[in-house]
This record gives C-alpha cells, structure tokens and sequence, in this order.
C-alpha cells in the first residue's frame, strides 16, 4: 500500500520531511543478525553498506505542529560527511516550506534521543554562520535520563551527542520528561529505554485510531523480528524486551508503526506474529 498524501487518522496528517540521508554499515545494522539472513532482506552495496534515510515526522493537528526528530541538520564537518557517507544533505526547511509551514509555526519538537542523526537539525547555521535554533517558537521534548546523558556522555556516547545540537537549548524552550506523559491532546510519549538510557516512543492517536512512532527500537521494517537489534543499540535485550511489548500491544490494536531510518517504507502495520502484513510509502517532502 501506499499513498501520495500524508498518513491520516482521525483529524490528524502526518507527513515525513527529508532530513538527509546516508549509508551504514549492514552489520552495525544488524547487529548479531547473520549477514546470511539480512542481506536477502535488505539491498546492501559492495562495500556492505547500505541506504538509511533519516526523515523526521511531521504530524499536523488541529491546534498544533508538532515535528518528531529533526534530521542530520546542516552543521556536520566536511569529515563528518565523508565517514557517514551522507548521501543527501539536510531538506527540512524546503520540506516545511512545500506544506506551507514556517519553522516558526512548529509548536513542539520531539526527540526520540540524542544521537546527532535525530538531534542535528534541533540547531541550525544560518548563511552567516550563525547558530539558531530550527523551530525557535517550539517546546522541546526528551526525556530526563537521555538529557542527563547528553549533558555527561559516557564515552561510548560523545561522539553521537554533539554539543552544538543542544547549545540553545534551555528552560524557555526545553521540557524534560521523566516517565511517559501527554503532551497535547493525541500526542504521549512513552519512556522505553533500550536504543539509549532514555529513549522514548511517540504515540499518536485520533479517532480510535493511532500511529506509534519507535525510533530507534524498530529503525527499519526490516527489524520487525524482536531478536533482530543493532550494534548500536546501548542496552538490547531492554530493545528486544520493548518490541516484544510494544508488538504485541500495537499489533493487537492494528496499529500503524512509523519508521524514521527506512528509505522505502514509511509506516507498517503487524499480526500477531509481528510479520509486516501492511506498508505505507508515501514518499517524504
């Protein structure tokens, strides 16, 4: 299935925004999974890389703009670009602008976590260098324990929590969450843990129906199998137990699971056997 517009429940659209892509390692994708068992998924290059997008989601409801991730941003070195092997730059901007959306008119900012690939478009550079937030009217939203983490990384973690993502970020413009909580009407967040300490899912409900938004614990409709986690994840048998729970809550109440990372599917649904038995590919903005 797919579709040209955005993925509609209830009084609520959402659209996905380009925010760059790049190519990953397969292994560090897959973590302890064979490449035997995900290459015949999944298409990987020579060079055992493969396409990851990194589109946040940008969900429209009657009273609010609410944008989920922000994409790599526009402030990676030259370095940085080469050893990610970023494919396409940073779209949200022109994305917002074909909806007819400023980044002022965005009201809240959700991160998932930290990492600079979800957290790099929080801040931008202006043609004159300049350092400014991207949705300067926006709340921002992580929860308590990521937020710590992203203040004294440990060392697995510096590198991924960039400093300058997070430099504007305070009080006025900042709401730590500790635990899961509504933010707006139809928006929760959950707190989950597992990809990072303080990882947290979106859920978005209208109408008895509901979208929910996992990021990193299901980055691609190629993980739908609860044991299959990445390398990158910090704690994944915390991932693996939270599939398992989300799966089979979710699937139950048929609903749409969105992705983040995946360049060919934008959102899935699952039995009860967590197989993909629906897709939607709308493509991004």
């Amino acid at each position: 299935m797919s579709g040209d517009g955005p993925l509609t429940i209830g009084d609520m659209e959402i659209h996905w925004l380009k925010g760059g892509d790049f190519r990953l390692d397969g292994g560090t994708m897959f973590g302890p999974v064979p490449k035997a068992l995900w290459e015949q998924r999944c298409p990987v290059d020579s060079e055992n890389t493969i396409l990851m997008c990194n589109d946040p989601l940008l969900v429209k409801t009657p009273r609010n703009i609410i944008l989920i991730d922000t994409g790599l941003g526009n402030k990676l070195t030259a370095k940085q670009n080469k050893n990610f092997k970023v494919a396409s730059p940073w779209g949200l901007l022109p994305g917002l602008k074909k909806l007819g959306i400023t980044r002022e008119d965005v009201t809240h900012v959700i991160l998932t976590h930290g990492d600079f690939d979800h957290a790099g478009g929080v801040t931008m550079l202006t043609e004159h260098g300049k350092l400014q937030l991207t949705c300067p009217h926006a709340m921002h939203f992580l929860q308590k324990n990521e937020w710590e983490d992203i203040c004294n990384p440990h060392p697995r973690t510096k590198s991924v929590y960039l400093t300058d993502d997070f430099a504007l970020l305070d009080g006025r413009n900042l709401e730590i969450i500790d635990g899961d909580a509504e933010i707006c009407t139809g928006i929760s967040l959950r707190f989950s843990g597992g990809h990072t300490r303080g990882h947290q899912v979106v859920v978005i409900q209208s109408a008895g129906m509901s979208v929910v938004h996992m990021g990193d614990l299901f980055p691609t409709h190629y993980h739908s199998n609860p044991l299959w986690v990445m390398a990158y994840d910090n704690y994944p048998l915390e991932v693996i137990d939270r599939k398992l729970q989300y799966f089979s809550e979710y699937s139950m109440k048929d609903s749409w699971l969105s992705f983040y990372h995946d360049p060919f599917v934008r959102a899935c649904r699952l039995d009860s056997e967590y197989k993909v038995k629906e897709t939607w590919s709308a493509s991004s903005f």
